[in-house]
């Protein structure tokens, strides 16, 4: 797949996608969302695929949205289907991201602002180095989070803490950013990518459709009762095991001692 914003690779069962639009910081401009939603789509229908590493070129990993003023050329009209996107390109950016069912992990590489902050959050984990830093960024433009920050920063940090952060713009260096949880791993920045890319593998190691309800279970049960969790926890199990093959070899490779390898099926 060819982009013009973004590079797309894969190789062992490993996504990976780098924002490149280095000179902006990897903002985010009509193109680069575009070609987002298109590599998640890709990924999610790729069974091969088992786990995604999202990371920026240059020196920033994004810096949220562009707001370079558009070209002075016409404007497409507006049909009756966008006029009623209740969501607009941030929800949809969010959404693409976190509905991916494999792992998602964020490589952050240097500052994640704005939406470029709640991409990475949108992930389901996030490793960074001395040259990570967030910062939610939308009070002191007059706005209030977007992008699916209100819902994943508080969920990531607890409720004051992410209060704190919106309320006060702040930037959040790398030791802070691992202390409150927005890091869940610090590296060398020169082992940044493959300390990621090894997570990554890591999990695409393990039986897919396993993971993939691991994923979906912990997600249905961040903010429900306990006695609708253990229900969804059953339901996950009917998934997970919907792999016969892998589970004979999950059980051979338990009694012969012999490391497993496993395909989904």
């Amino acid at each position: 797949m060819r982009y013009e914003t973004l590079d797309y690779t894969d190789s062992d069962h490993i996504a990976l996608v780098t924002l490149n639009r280095p000179e902006k910081l990897n903002a985010l401009n009509d193109v680069l969302r575009d070609e987002l939603h298109e590599v998640c789509c890709a990924i999610q229908a790729n069974d091969e695929i088992r786990a995604a590493v999202f990371t920026g070129a240059g020196r920033g990993f994004c810096s949220g949205a562009d707001l370079t003023p558009a070209s002075t050329g016409s404007a497409a009209p507006v049909g009756q289907n966008d006029r009623l996107d209740d969501i607009g390109w941030v929800g949809r950016l969010a959404t693409d991201i976190y509905k991916i069912g494999i792992p998602t992990i964020a490589a952050v590489n240097g500052v994640a602002a704005g939406a470029g902050m709640s991409l990475a959050l949108a992930c389901d984990l996030r490793v960074g180095c001395e040259a990570s830093r967030f910062k939610t960024v939308f009070a002191e433009r007059g706005l209030s989070p977007d992008s699916g920050m209100s819902f994943f920063l508080p969920r990531i940090v607890c409720y004051s803490r992410a209060a704190d952060l919106v309320f006060t713009s702040r930037n959040v260096d790398a030791d802070e950013s691992y202390r409150l949880a927005l890091l869940d791993r610090l590296v060398d920045s020169k082992d940044l990518l493959e300390s990621a890319l090894q997570l990554a593998q890591q999990m695409a190691s393990l039986p897919p459709m396993a993971i993939r309800s691991g994923k979906r279970v912990l997600q249905l049960n961040q903010d429900i009762e306990f006695e609708h969790a253990l229900r969804n926890e059953i339901f996950g199990l009917s998934f997970a095991r919907k792999s016969p093959q892998d589970q004979k070899e999950q059980r051979a490779s338990f009694l012969e001692k012999q490391k497993p390898i496993f395909t989904g099926n």
